[in-house]
């Protein structure tokens, strides 16, 4: 790949980057908080895509200029060079320079589809193949007065099953999550949570019982008004801790702007 090209995928790389911190594609690769990071790291790119592209071609007018020089010389010190043998050299580097292959073109390909196709967000499919990763908070945050009380899906599991539901008290809670089966078709409410990025991903799984519309759809998203239980089950991957979720109400809603739970680890 000459160095054209090289500044040409450096430039769509930095300029996809940018495409997706500026809008909300980049949800659905890393965490929020590090959208500082992928803008400065786009902006970063295409400088130094720019600046490879100034670089080659001020070497290239230095490298004509000189040459012109010389051959004005040359003219100069031996006339017309007729009878001499000093005719034009048809054997020069650039007269047979090494073109490229334009098949490395082909390596855009990859940046057109990052940027003009978003790929859908982990969901059930990969959440029913993939233990629950819950785990115990290292404290709880005091919860406003509110009931129905809205609570992220993770924290409802992990005072659920760490806290044993002390600190949800008698109060109803409402979680938003999308839907999954497993094998025997019983339902869960899940969120991937992150770390860094989609590629971290985990789900954090609860059980779902009561007023559970009867028709689901796994990958629906949604909004479920319920009660603590004490009620647990193991997930079959790997055994781990499973809560409840006694249902009052589900509607369905539209998928939300951050598909993926970053609150396990803040």
């Amino acid at each position: 790949m000459n160095r054209q090209v090289q500044a040409a995928v450096m430039f769509l790389i930095g300029a996809a980057l940018l495409h997706a911190g500026f809008t909300d594609l980049y949800l659905r690769y890393v965490k929020a908080g590090l959208r500082p990071l992928l803008l400065a790291a786009g902006a970063v790119l295409m400088g130094g895509a720019l600046a490879a592209v100034w670089y080659e071609w001020k070497g290239r007018t230095q490298h004509a200029q000189q040459n012109g020089h010389e051959d004005t010389h040359a003219h100069g010190a031996h006339g017309d060079g007729h009878g001499r043998g000093d005719g034009p050299d048809h054997g020069t580097d650039g007269d047979h320079a090494h073109r490229e292959p334009r098949v490395s073109w082909l390596l855009l390909i990859p940046l057109f589809a990052l940027i003009l196709v978003a790929p859908p967000a982990l969901g059930s499919y990969s959440a029913m193949r993939t233990g629950t990763a819950l785990q115990q908070p290292y404290g709880y945050v005091k919860l406003p007065a509110s009931n129905p009380l809205p609570i992220s899906l993770v924290d409802y599991a992990g005072r659920a099953v760490y806290d044993h539901g002390r600190s949800l008290g008698n109060r109803k809670v409402r979680i938003t999550g999308f839907v999954a089966l497993d094998a025997k078709g019983a339902p869960y409410l899940v969120r991937m949570a992150l770390n860094c990025c989609a590629a971290d991903a985990q789900p954090v799984k609860i059980a779902l019982m009561g007023g559970i519309p009867p028709v689901l759809q796994p990958d629906t998203w949604l909004q479920v008004t319920g009660a603590y239980t004490p009620k647990q089950t193991k997930d079959p991957v790997n055994n781990r801790p499973i809560p409840y979720l006694e249902v009052t109400e589900a509607k369905p809603v539209p998928t939300p702007r951050d598909p993926y739970d970053e609150s396990w680890n803040q």
